[in-house]
């Protein structure tokens, strides 16, 4: 039987099989296995490669087999240039080079740098039929895979993972499962119609916009929290800038042009990330010392705040909520607050000294600005949505 679908001969076998090489399903996790590599170090080069050799073997027998699926069994595309046994020998061939790779990489660097890798074929194999009728299946197969690409690019440099590494593995697969429900919505209307119950599906595809924007949002705060505090090189701070600027713009398209646009900001979110971790810009900037007030530290930053939450409750119109709101949290925050002062739980050093019915004054105010800034971000994001 033949190999292709359309022509005869080892040239029309040739291009079946090289169809089945996406270069933009295939990018990303490929280049998540080179950052995990340039993360450490890159020590080995050739090891490097052999991974990066892996991962793609693992994309390879992912697309064919969703082509097998999709065109094949649920008669879903219009057209694929494999034949089913065409599918069948090559999902063999990208499974036998997998695991010559897994082996390499056990004898090479250890058991475990196989082990990384192994689940990356594992989400190429399940993720149709299996995993693509689910709602976290759907979503989050491709954004693991790329997250155990970098795992397993920095494991086998380091023999080793850090916290920087498993970090900017869970940023990635955040962010991209974000991408991933844009991308899902696309196909809103077959996929309810073969009850393929992915995010959008099952929310809607503005409650799928909420979760995506969600996902894509707390990923990049995620980058300037570890940037600030020293667990990543500080410049990746500087990739949430193009992402972010990408991402209001995709925030008002449809869901295909969206998913373009945020495709090619996760690449730039990738470039800059590698530029961040290569050559440490900001590495020598310190954070501002606000010790400097002495006493007045804790209550400088509570004013700082606090004028936030009163700008963000009086946009939205929410006075009266926030008032609302720290009244009925105030009495039960005071007694834990008295409570865990007096049994020693913590202390408070940069303070005034001035206290107020058994407390210091500025966790009178702590209590104050903390309900009022919950509202306001609530009633914003709320208001967002609308």
């Amino acid at each position: 039987m033949a190999i292709a679908r359309h022509g005869s001969g080892p040239r029309a076998t040739l291009d079946a099989v090289v169809s089945q090489i996406h270069p933009v399903f295939m990018a990303p996790p490929l280049a998540a296995s080179g950052f995990g590599a340039v993360l450490g170090g890159v020590g080995s080069p050739e090891l490097a490669v052999l991974h990066l050799g892996v991962a793609f073997a693992a994309l390879y027998t992912a697309h064919v087999k969703d082509g097998l699926v999709d065109f094949h069994r649920r008669g879903e595309d219009d057209d694929h240039p494999l034949t089913r046994r065409g599918c069948h020998l090559a999902l063999a061939g990208s499974t036998a080079l997998f695991f010559a790779g897994c082996i390499a990489l056990a004898l090479l660097v250890d058991p475990l740098a196989a082990l990384l890798a192994l689940p990356g074929w594992v989400v190429a194999v399940l993720h149709a039929p299996q995993l693509d009728t689910t709602p976290l299946g759907a979503t989050l197969g491709y954004p693991v895979g790329i997250g155990v690409a970098l795992l397993g690019g920095y494991y086998v440099q380091t023999r080793t993972l850090s916290t920087a590494a498993v970090a900017f593995a869970a940023v990635f697969v955040t962010v991209l499962a974000g991408i991933k429900v844009v991308d899902d919505a696309t196909d809103y209307d077959y996929d309810r119609s073969v009850e393929k119950r992915t995010v959008a599906v099952v929310l809607g595809r503005e409650g799928a916009r909420r979760v995506a924007g969600a996902l894509m949002g707390a990923g990049m705060v995620a980058v300037l929290a570890l940037s600030a505090t020293g667990v990543v090189p500080r410049g990746s701070a500087l990739a949430v800038l193009p992402f972010v600027a990408v991402a209001l713009i995709a925030r008002r398209a449809d869901p295909e042009t969206a998913t373009m646009l945020l495709v090619r900001a996760s690449y730039l979110f990738f470039a800059m990330l590698v530029v961040a971790v290569w050559f440490r810009p900001l590495a020598g900037l310190r954070l501002p010392d606000v010790t400097a007030l002495g006493p007045y530290t804790y209550l400088a930053t509570e004013v700082l705040w606090g004028v936030v939450a009163v700008a963000l409750v009086v946009r939205a119109d929410a006075v009266w909520a926030a008032a609302r709101t720290v009244a009925a949290c105030y009495p039960f925050a005071y007694v834990w607050d008295w409570y865990t002062l007096s049994v020693g739980v913590f202390s408070i050093p940069m303070r005034t000294g001035i206290d107020l019915l058994g407390i210091p004054l500025e966790e009178h105010l702590f209590m104050l600005v903390v309900p009022t800034m919950v509202v306001g971000v609530h009633e914003t994001l709320r208001e967002l949505d609308d």
